[in-house]
């Protein structure tokens, strides 16, 4: 459970990511009630507990977090971080540079399946 103080923290935090993209996007998960908790459990579980802690910035996690949903295939996820990885301040160049360098980690059907989801928030976002 959060503590008032960390939930501020957290939906400040989040706050910073925010764009005309982000808000279509959450806007897209709210159509519905079906597991309407899931975004407390991101704000308390991910954004209080993980991105909040000293050690990286937000760009750094933002770094970490493309190539960990790469690899996952998490295309769902990727398209949200990549918005939030142009609000921390990457480049859609160095949004591309993850990918190609995830196809020798995580493989080229993980990092094309990205480059579709990437694209699509890029896209949504008006920077390709």
């Amino acid at each position: 459970m959060l503590t008032d103080e960390e939930r501020e923290a957290a939906t400040a935090l989040f706050a910073t990511f925010s764009s005309k993209a982000m808000q279509e996007v959450m806007a897209e998960a709210a159509k519905t009630s079906f597991c309407e908790g899931m975004g407390a459990l991101a704000l308390e579980n991910v954004f209080a507990r993980l991105w909040l802690r000293p050690g990286l910035d937000k760009r750094s996690r933002s770094l970490v977090t493309l190539g960990i949903l790469i690899a996952l295939r998490a295309t769902d996820e990727l398209k949200v971080h990549t918005l939030i990885a142009l609000a921390n301040g990457l480049t859609v160049s160095e949004i591309e540079e993850v990918i190609y360098h995830a196809t020798g980690y995580a493989g080229f059907p993980s990092a094309n399946a990205a480059r579709a989801a990437a694209a699509d928030a890029l896209k949504l976002q008006g920077v390709l």
